[in-house]
C-alpha cells in the first residue's frame, strides 16, 4: 500500500516506524529537514520537505497513485486542507486527518459526505481521555481494550502475590471462576513474551492479557489478583484539553474530582465549564499544595498536563505521599519504558492509542479494531471472516486446521451477540467477529491474507 504520511512529529514518526516495517511503501512530509532525517536513517521510507498542504509537495511526494493520505500535523486546518486538495486535484481514494479543535468537532456536519473530503477524522485527546476513563473504571488494570462494539474487553493486569491463581497452571483457571467463560491470550514475563498453553503456570508480576466477555471482566481479575476498593477521589493534573475533557467526563459518575493547572486564565476557562470539579491554581509538583489537597486520601493521581517531565516528577511525588495508584501521560517513548510498572503505576502513550484507530484503515482484509500493545511491538485485532469453505481460508475451518503464523492466537469469537471463546475445535462460520493477539505484530501480513476473500467468492 501506498501511502503518504504528512507531519512528522511524534504521531507521524510512530505511526511510519509501524507501518514502513510491514511491506508498505512510505513517504512522510514535513517542514522541518532534521526530523525527516532522523526518519530516514532509522526507516525504510522517503521524505519530501515542505508544506503539507501544498499541491506542488503532495504531487512530489506521489500523491497520484497514493491509496491513503494520513494528515497528522500540528495544524488541525492544514490537516483538513491537504485532504480536500488530494481528493480534488489527485482522487487519493483514502484521507484521514487528526482534528484537535473541540470547536470544529462539535459541528460533525463539517465533516459529513459532501462536505470536507475526509473520510475519517481522529482526535488524540478524545482517545487518550477514552483509553483513561476505561483504567480508571478497572484500576486494576494495565491496559482495556474493546471489541465488537464493546460486547468484548482484552485486559492487561500484572499478576500479583496472593493472587488465586499465582502458581498454578492455566487449566485449572474454571476451577476458580467455573460460571464464567475466558481465555489468556497473551503472557508476559520479565518482557519476554510467552504463549500461553494449558500447563503455563502463572507467577507473581507477570502481565496476563485475558479476555472475556464485557460484564465477566471484574470476575477474571479478580482470580488473578485482589482487588483494590472502589475508586471515590481522583486528583488531575493539567487543565488542558485532555484535562478538562477528563474532568468533565468524570464529574457525570460520582467521583470527588480535583484539577490541578498552572495557569490563572486557563483556570478561569475551565471554571466556567466544570460544575463539579474542585479547581485548583499551582503547580501539581508543589509538594505543600498536595499535602494540603491530603493526596494520601486520593485513589486515582493522574497527571495529564503538555510536559512529560512534570507529568512523571508529580506522580512519583504523589505516589511517594501516599496516592493509592498513579498514571502519567507520557509522549516520548523512550520515557515509557523506562518509567512504567516502577513508582508509576500507569504510563499512558497517546501515540499508541491514536496508532490503534489508524492502523484499522491500513489492514487488509475486513480488520476493523486493531490495538497496538508493548509500545507496537505486539497487536490485538478483530477482523470479520467472510465467504466459505471454498474462498475463505478460515470459514467453516476448525480453529486447529488454520495456518496461524507463530505467535499469533484466536482468543474469542463474537457471533452476533454471543461471545465465543475459542478452543481448537471452534469452527469459524461466516461474518464471525474473529479476535486474534499476535505476540510478533511483523507477522500481521501473513494474518491479514487468512480474511482476505479468494476470486471465488460470488
Amino acid at each position: 500500500m501506498k501511502i503518504i504520511i504528512l507531519g512528522a512529529g511524534q504521531v507521524g514518526s510512530s505511526l511510519a516506524s509501524n507501518l514502513s516495517v510491514e511491506a508498505n511503501d512510505i513517504t512522510v512530509i514535513d517542514q522541518n529537514s532534521l526530523l525527516l532525517q532522523t526518519l530516514q536513517d532509522h526507516l525504510d521510507l522517503r521524505t519530501v520537505v515542505g508544506h503539507a498542504a501544498h499541491p506542488n509537495v503532495l504531487r512530489k511526494a506521489g500523491a497520484e497513485d497514493a491509496d491513503m493520505i494520513i494528515a497528522v500535523t500540528n495544524s488541525d486546518e492544514t490537516n483538513m486542507i491537504a485532504c480536500q486538495i488530494a481528493h480534488t486535484l489527485y482522487q487519493t481514494p483514502t484521507k484521514i486527518a487528526r482534528v484537535r479543535e473541540a470547536n470544529y468537532l462539535l459541528h460533525r456536519e463539517i465533516f459529513a459526505p459532501g462536505s470536507l473530503a475526509i473520510d475519517m477524522i481522529i482526535s488524540p485527546e478524545q482517545l487518550v481521555t477514552h483509553h483513561i476513563q476505561r483504567l480508571i473504571n478497572y484500576p486494576d488494570a494495565l491496559q482495556v481494550l474493546d471489541f465488537a462494539e464493546g460486547k468484548v474487553q482484552l485486559v492487561a493486569v500484572k499478576a500479583f502475590y496472593g493472587g488465586p491463581l499465582i502458581g498454578h497452571a492455566l487449566r485449572t483457571l474454571e476451577d476458580y471462576i467455573p460460571n464464567v467463560k475466558t481465555r489468556i491470550a497473551a503472557l508476559f514475563r520479565r518482557g519476554r513474551a510467552i504463549i500461553p498453553e494449558g500447563d503455563t503456570v502463572i507467577e507473581a508480576d507477570d502481565e496476563v492479557f485475558f479476555i472475556a466477555a464485557t460484564k465477566d471482566i471484574l470476575t477474571v481479575m479478580s482470580a488473578l489478583r485482589e482487588l483494590d476498593r472502589p475508586i471515590k477521589r481522583i486528583m488531575i493534573a493539567g487543565g488542558g484539553n485532555i484535562g478538562m475533557r477528563l474532568a468533565e467526563a468524570l464529574e457525570k459518575n460520582k467521583y470527588l474530582i480535583k484539577l490541578i493547572e498552572s495557569r490563572r486564565s486557563r483556570t478561569e476557562e475551565i471554571s466556567e465549564v466544570l460544575h463539579k470539579t474542585i479547581i485548583l491554581q499551582g503547580s501539581a509538583a508543589d509538594e505543600d499544595l498536595l499535602r494540603e489537597e491530603n493526596i494520601e486520601e486520593t485513589d486515582i493521581f493522574c497527571a495529564v498536563t503538555n510536559d512529560d517531565q512534570v507529568n512523571i516528577l508529580s506522580a512519583m511525588l504523589a505516589k511517594r505521599m501516599g496516592a493509592r495508584k498513579v498514571m502519567a501521560l507520557i509522549n516520548r517513548a523512550a520515557y515509557v519504558d523506562l518509567v512504567q510498572s516502577s513508582t508509576i503505576d500507569v504510563a499512558i502513550s497517546p501515540q499508541q492509542a491514536t496508532i490503534g484507530t489508524l492502523l484499522a484503515h491500513v489492514r487488509r482484509g475486513d480488520v476493523v479494531v486493531v490495538h497496538s500493545l508493548r509500545r507496537g511491538a505486539a497487536e490485538a485485532i478483530e477482523a470479520i471472516a467472510h465467504g466459505d469453505k471454498r474462498s475463505s481460508k478460515v470459514v467453516g475451518r476448525r480453529i486447529d486446521q488454520i495456518r496461524l503464523p507463530p505467535g499469533t492466537t484466536i482468543s474469542a469469537i463474537v457471533r452476533g451477540d454471543h461471545v465465543l471463546m475459542a478452543h481448537h475445535d471452534t469452527v469459524i462460520e461466516a461474518e464471525d467477529h474473529v479476535i486474534l493477539f499476535l505476540v510478533d505484530k511483523r507477522r500481521i501480513n501473513a494474518v491479514e491474507r487468512l480474511f482476505q476473500v479468494g476470486v471465488t467468492f460470488l
